[in-house]
């Protein structure tokens, strides 16, 4: 290559700069297996999260507050929404006229999803029963939960507003637990089947707050 120069004088040869030469990056084939993984965890995450939105089913609810034995109406339930729902069995809202007509088995509390497990067709109280409902204190029970079926003692505890000689103690009420439920209060309330004729004195002593819940018999 020839450069010419201003003032005349002849041209001078100018060395030539050689082609510039791109070197191509070679691509690594663990990075190209690594780019393939994590697009494919991607797409298999975004069909997981379409799947858990689309499985959306309508479900039975607890509407109103349900007595533990009290039979179950259509008015004591509501339809929701529910997504998802992995690890929950509620009652389907397809499955509301079977029930209907049931009795709850334990206490059936507002905002809750209804399980199976919560009704019955079984009677609650045995021939010769009635159910009757304690406030205890925690320190009362003999266990942190008590569950339906399990078999109890009622004893009652000595008078200390009476004389010693007129103050009896000890005296033993078999019952069965048909539920308990846990106030937000540090109380609890325990459902009993009682013998008939066991009411009276069991509410007489309770009001008097003398009163011993032995567990004798785990369900």
């Amino acid at each position: 290559m020839s450069l010419a120069t201003r003032n005349g004088t002849p041209s001078v040869d100018a060395p030539v700069n050689p082609p510039t030469v791109v070197r191509q990056r070679r691509v690594r084939p663990g990075l190209l297996g690594l780019a393939v993984l994590l697009i494919a965890l991607g797409g298999l995450g975004a069909a997981f999260a379409v799947t858990s939105v689309r499985a959306t089913g309508s479900y039975l609810a607890v509407a109103r507050p349900v007595e533990v034995g009290r039979e179950i109406s259509a008015a004591d339930l509501v339809t929701v929404q529910v997504a998802g729902g992995q690890g929950l069995r509620p009652v389907p809202a397809a499955r509301l006229d079977e029930v209907v007509g049931k009795r709850a088995a334990v206490a059936l509390l507002p905002g809750t999803l209804l399980t199976l497990g919560q009704v019955t067709d079984d009677p609650l109280l045995g021939p010769g029963q009635q159910q009757i409902a304690l406030g205890l204190k925690t320190a009362q029970v003999p266990a942190r939960e008590l569950h339906p079926g399990d078999k109890v003692l009622l004893v009652s505890t000595p008078d200390t507003n009476a004389d010693k000689d007129t103050a009896a103690a000890g005296t033993r009420f078999a019952a069965t637990v048909i539920d308990m439920v846990s106030p937000a209060t540090d109380d609890k309330v325990l459902y009993l089947a009682l013998l008939i004729r066991d009411v009276p004195a069991v509410v007489a002593l309770a009001a008097q707050e003398r009163l011993a819940v032995v567990l004798t018999e785990a369900a």
